[in-house]
């Protein structure tokens, strides 16, 4: 059987043809990868962080310079809390409780995300350094699975119609197939010839996962979303998802801050029993191993 070749990581942003309507299409199969194996995630644990982590690089990527979101589903099911954080140009990472978090899977053989996530709250924070606090809005988590739920957010919480899909296609290995979403914005000055298009061209569509297992591009994605109504691929903005920030050298200034925040025989107590302390990022999982003399300067 041949397979088709899967498209780079790309985030893609255009307008259609008439410019009443906004679509942000992602490809994350990397991404959503490089996280599965950063965090060790059993198959529906990576559904759910790989949707959450589409979720944000689709409600952050293309806002203000150095605006970041902060995308948290807590909810009562064995996956304890689902969180992402995506900046403007790409960068995302993600973490999740109970990473072995893998209820049955549903009566149509899918994943169980819903089950996993449970229900609980979704919160959504807008952050940027020049404001005096974050903007952040919650909604009850309606089904768990995530794309649904953030839709009801931007309805409820921002005010905006939007069509949002994300997908995560685990393959028989276990791994990452194919991971990607689309969120569709019509705009406030839209037709209702433009908004009856959408409505009858969105159900139609194949699963994004399966549309990225053939070989769909981000931008290919999108034009598939917009359909008759066109695009302007000459006003489109493009980036690459990363999984970060998570530099080296920037995580151990973090840690050395924690560190000496402690106190000073809490520092003393650990170099007499240890000689050396190991710090592991939450959110990127590379540990970080501080010699006796590093801690000394710390306190």
């Amino acid at each position: 059987v041949a397979h088709a070749t899967l498209a780079d990581d790309e985030i893609y942003r255009v307008l259609s043809a008439n410019q009443e309507v906004s679509v942000i299409a992602v490809v994350g199969t990397r991404i959503v990868a490089d996280a599965a194996a950063r965090h060790k995630t059993a198959p529906t644990a990576t559904a759910a962080l790989g949707r959450t982590m589409l979720g944000a690089l689709l409600l952050g990527c293309f806002k203000g310079d150095d605006e970041t979101v902060q995308v948290n589903f807590k909810g009562d099911g064995p996956l304890g809390l689902v969180t992402a954080i995506s900046d403007n140009t790409g960068l995302c990472k993600g973490m999740v409780t109970n990473p072995l978090a893998d209820p049955p899977l549903r009566s149509d053989g899918k994943l169980n995300v819903g089950a996993a996530v449970g229900l609980g709250v979704l919160t959504v924070s807008r952050a940027h350094p020049e404001w005096k606090s974050p903007y952040t809005g919650m909604v009850p988590i309606v089904t768990g699975e995530i794309a649904e739920d953030l839709a009801v957010y931007l309805q409820e919480s921002e005010q905006t119609n939007s069509a949002i899909a994300v997908g995560v296609s685990i393959n028989k290995e276990l791994e990452v197939r194919s991971a990607g979403g689309y969120m569709v914005q019509v705009l406030p000055f839209a037709s209702d010839e433009t908004i009856s298009a959408l409505e009858r061209i969105i159900p139609s569509l194949p699963s994004t996962t399966d549309m990225i297992a053939d070989g769909c591009s981000a931008q290919e994605m999108a034009e598939r979303v917009l359909g008759e109504l066109g695009s302007l691929p000459e006003l489109a903005t493009r980036y690459t998802p990363r999984y970060g920030p998570c530099d080296p050298e920037d995580l151990r200034v973090r840690m050395m801050r924690a560190l000496a925040s402690m106190g000073k025989k809490e520092v003393e107590d650990i170099i007499t029993e240890q000689g050396k302390v190991e710090m592991t990022c939450e959110f990127c999982q590379v540990t970080t191993v501080f010699s006796e003399q590093e801690l000394l300067a710390a306190k």
